[in-house]
């Protein structure tokens, strides 16, 4: 119990810049005060003691303007940051180092008893406003973007933005990592830029970094066949595209900026919040 305490203290230190101490977040923080009401609260739902349970929980929502059911499932290091209106149903399961925002519903669409709420992996974060509706599956180090509306499930690594939610973004994956490292070496954020383009624009620059690949790989290809003929060029002003290996090393870009593996996969930090 006081680890878990413990752990969601420490966390709001690297999620939000404006805590300074312990004390201070542990005293004016209405997140962690729902947190911390929420874990008695559901230690009192699982002797069986339902009455008192949502009684604490009601008091906590007084007091916070933050509204979680006692039988809800959430994980370690959860936060929740600001916190005013958000509601968190009965059957809702909030895994490890999930992050919330003001104003975030996780709520039903059904009357009937049963699993009616939405289930969030680990590292998920939910923006200012959003809705997440329904028992679906929210995937690993998920983005809900800030009023979207989700009613469907979303995989892991993606981005959901809109009303109704649709994924704009899908990292971590072979594709996404090449046109990002593509992108860092030409001096274009593409991941910036379709976060808040339409998807035909999306799909676009996406097929130009596609291309841009496959041109450098013919024309190293091409390279390779004249000096098998005994005719050769000189290449070696040209600046590689292969980031991903310059990172892996752990060097400086050739423009002089310093490697962050984690920025340049995913085509820069985002801020669903």
């Amino acid at each position: 119990m006081f680890d878990r305490i413990r752990e969601d203290l420490t966390c709001v230190f690297a999620r939000d810049p404006a805590a300074r101490t312990r004390f201070e977040v542990l005293t004016t923080y209405p997140g962690i005060h729902a947190i911390l009401a929420h874990r008695l609260a559901h230690a009192l739902w699982g002797l069986d003691l339902k009455w008192l349970a949502r009684v604490l929980s009601n008091m906590a929502r007084w007091v916070t303007g933050i509204e979680i059911h006692p039988a809800a499932q959430i994980g370690r290091r959860f936060f929740i940051d600001h916190g005013m209106g958000v509601v968190i149903g009965e059957t809702a399961v909030i895994g490890d180092d999930c992050t919330l925002y003001h104003g975030v519903t996780l709520g039903g669409t059904s009357w009937h008893k049963g699993k009616r709420h939405p289930t969030l992996g680990v590292d998920v974060v939910v923006g200012a406003g959003a809705k997440v509706l329904g028992p679906i599956q929210i995937g690993d180090h998920a983005r809900i973007g800030s009023n979207a509306v989700v009613v469907k499930s979303v995989p892991p690594h993606a981005t959901v933005v809109g009303v109704p939610g649709h994924i704009i973004e899908l990292r971590a994956d072979e594709h996404s990592e090449r046109r990002a490292a593509v992108a860092q070496r030409i001096g274009f954020d593409a991941y910036g830029a379709t976060r808040n383009a339409p998807d035909p624009v999306a799909h676009a620059v996406n097929c130009m970094l596609d291309h841009i690949h496959v041109v450098d790989e013919k024309l190293q290809a091409l390279g390779k066949a004249l000096e098998t003929l005994g005719i050769r060029q000189d290449l070696s002003h040209l600046p590689t595209l292969d980031a991903l290996e310059i990172i892996s090393a752990g060097e400086d870009l050739p423009n002089g900026e310093p490697a962050d593996a984690e920025e340049t996969a995913l085509g820069g930090k985002v801020d669903a919040g």
